[in-house]
């Protein structure tokens, strides 16, 4: 990727187009130039055969200059950088700051490219190509362009490693709050892709990033543990304690909508607590009406009631006179 810093100081990463595609691109716009040209001057030779010998030589170099040169320009132009080879090849033409070329950068383009493709067989593009560090020839460099590759092949979504089964749960204690969204970020992008990585180079990344967050923790990364391990171990428990925080105000919520149901207290333990009936209902009904109402109760027949006794006993004079013998007043 080549870093190109835009005029609102936007930087871009571009991938600079290399000498292979660059001279299969310009191999494709020749074939098409040549063709065409090789049929024009067919017809003007057909078409001016009554002419004289100069003006045919005249007319032949005006066909070339237009065809090899001009056509060449005018199609960068309207297209923007790009011609059938650089179609063909997924290329572009753009200016240094990544922005589409206009007519005087294809002009320059084109007027030097006669010297260095046309004229020396391609032999100085290729030296200037092979040499430069973004790959550009002589008319990249005095029209302030470069070619660039726009179908860049995208890599698959790395995958997460997991931490190693000895590590879960290990740093369940760290405070992590002090560690920025960027250095997640950096994580995360280092084990998704640390399989594409030379193994030094990933070795020195994951100490680094491990360095980083042991220093955000305030707890140093524990003896004997790799770097790459430690990373996904504490990436695994910022991931536990996001899915709790999210879900366990749900959870919460729902605990404390059961009430004393989910803690067994007296919702829980009643037998009636479901019914639809209030208890109190049944013993109303069961309270007899008539002569009873109003009438003072027998000698005797509260004293041996003690305070556990059954709510209904009072509610049955005539079963509780059958057995002692003892009937109420009239």
């Amino acid at each position: 990727m080549s870093e190109l810093v835009t005029g609102e100081a936007v930087a871009l990463e571009l991938r600079p187009a290399r000498l292979p595609s660059r001279a299969l691109a310009v191999l494709l716009d020749l074939a098409v130039a040549v063709a065409l040209y090789v049929v024009v001057t067919i017809g003007l030779v057909a078409s001016t055969a009554s002419l004289d010998e100069a003006a045919q030589t005249a007319l032949s170099i005006a066909a070339f200059v237009l065809l090899l040169v001009g056509v060449p320009i005018a199609v960068e132009t309207l297209s923007h950088g790009r011609s059938l080879g650089k179609m063909a090849c997924g290329l572009r033409v753009v200016r240094d700051d990544g922005g589409p070329i206009r007519f005087r950068h294809a002009l320059v383009r084109g007027l030097i490219g006669v010297i260095e493709i046309l004229t020396t067989f391609g032999v100085v593009a290729c030296i200037a190509s092979l040499v430069s560090a973004r790959g550009r020839r002589l008319g990249d460099v005095f029209a302030g362009t470069l070619v660039v590759r726009e179908r860049v092949p995208v890599a698959p979504a790395g995958f997460l490693p997991p931490p190693p089964p000895w590590l879960a749960g290990r740093f369940s204690g760290l405070d992590l709050s002090a560690v920025p969204d960027d250095l997640w970020l950096a994580v995360r992008q280092y084990l998704a892709r640390m399989g594409q990585l030379d193994p030094q180079v990933g070795w020195a990344m994951a100490e680094r990033l491990a360095g980083d967050v042991a220093a955000r923790t305030g707890s140093p990364a524990p003896q004997g543990v790799p770097p790459a391990a430690y990373l996904a171990a504490v990436l695994q428990e910022r991931q536990v304690r996001e899915a709790r925080r999210a879900f366990g105000s749900g959870g919460a919520a729902a605990g404390a909508g059961a009430g004393p149901v989910a803690h067994g207290g007296p919702a829980a333990t009643h037998p009636v607590a479901s019914s639809p009936i209030p208890p109190a209902a049944p013993q109303q009904a069961a309270r007899p009406a008539g002569p009873h109402v109003g009438t003072p109760p027998a000698p005797g027949q509260g004293a041996g009631r003690g305070p556990g006794a059954p709510a209904g006993s009072e509610d049955a004079p005539s079963s509780r006179g059958s057995s002692t013998g003892f009937a109420p007043p009239a």
